[in-house]
């Protein structure tokens, strides 16, 4: 079978990024960050605005590096969903717009999917028990039956949105990310071990950052209903939206690293060029999603905010 060149564009949220992947391999991966100013968030408006006017220099980036032409590209892939309808949209109608330029197929990419797809890929992790903590999803995730399968999940806030919010109320940077800024302050909290009143931020973040890491860590090993126990893994992945934000989080990773060794299991976790969004991602998933003669219909290259994690079927998996 001849080599596949996916493209791939990702705007879910405050990244926009496209990537180019050819059988395995991650020719590019620029991507550019939507940093709004301390104590604000990232409002969609602004968001879908910053990506306008990035991504065309992004995909032109992205084609150079890869040392590519349009010719070369054989399908474009999109994130379809889940995320911010305005910076959605955005990302859509380049895609779409690309794929008619060029005479190329289209796919509509799960967000969480990529995500999934991409760390299996970087770490070579066949078959691992995947704990998904983002921006936006909170989800215990292992593959069954053409599905990715949720063990468990959130119902009130994602991990990374109640960082996002915590960084708002107290004015804390949002460069390069309000988590890693966050952690950061964790860490002066742990090595002074200073209680006197003028810390507060620092000691209010060390127990933020230790109650979620906590959370996560025990809603995966914990519980016969759990994955840990349903499955008896032999690897577990963490994959996150933001790189040192949330899946990124060391005291997250050696809380995960403690309960792998505990169970006999490995984990993997990959580095902030591919944890944090990125368009390689969605070209991977989209990779995959083609090789197995899915394609996306013009007529049906919507965006959908709540698109599930579970509702794509995994053809490309037995």
């Amino acid at each position: 079978m001849p080599a596949v060149t996916v493209l791939g564009l990702e705007g879910s949220a405050n990244k926009v990024g496209t990537g180019l992947v050819r059988d395995g391999q991650v020719l590019s991966n620029p991507r550019r960050t939507f940093v709004p100013a301390p104590g604000q968030g990232f409002l969609p408006g602004q968001t879908a605005r910053h990506h306008q006017g990035c991504v065309l220099a992004l995909l032109q980036e992205a084609l150079q590096e890869a040392g590519l032409e349009s010719a070369d590209v054989d399908c474009v892939a999109y994130t379809k969903g889940p995320g911010m309808g305005a910076p959605l949209v955005t990302v859509a109608v380049v895609a779409r717009t690309l794929a008619q330029l060029w005479n190329k197929p289209l796919l509509g990419v799960n967000h969480c999917v990529g995500h999934i797809e991409m760390g299996r890929l970087i770490t070579g992790a066949q078959n691992p028990t995947v704990l998904y903590v983002s921006g936006g999803n909170t989800q215990v995730i292992a593959y069954s039956e053409r599905r990715y399968r949720i063990f468990g999940e959130t119902i009130d806030i994602a991990v990374g949105n109640c960082l996002d919010r915590f960084a708002r109320v107290l004015k804390i940077s949002n460069d390069p990310s309000p988590g890693y800024n966050i952690e950061q302050m964790a860490k002066k909290r742990w090595l002074t071990r200073c209680w006197h009143q003028e810390n507060a931020p620092q000691r209010i973040s060390a127990s933020l950052s230790r109650r979620h890491s906590s959370r996560c860590w025990w809603r995966s090993r914990s519980g016969p209903w759990r994955t840990a126990a349903h499955r008896r893994p032999s690897s577990w992945a963490v994959s996150a939206v933001r790189a040192r934000t949330v899946g990124g989080n060391m005291r997250l990773q050696e809380m995960m690293q403690i309960m792998c060794a505990e169970r006999g299991a490995k984990l993997f976790a990959t580095d902030e060029r591919f944890c944090i969004d990125n368009g390689a991602m969605i070209a991977q998933a989209g990779w995959e999603m083609f090789r197995t003669g899915q394609v996306t219909q013009l007529e049906d290259s919507w965006i959908t905010q709540r698109y599930r994690t579970d509702e794509v079927e995994v053809t490309w998996r037995d």
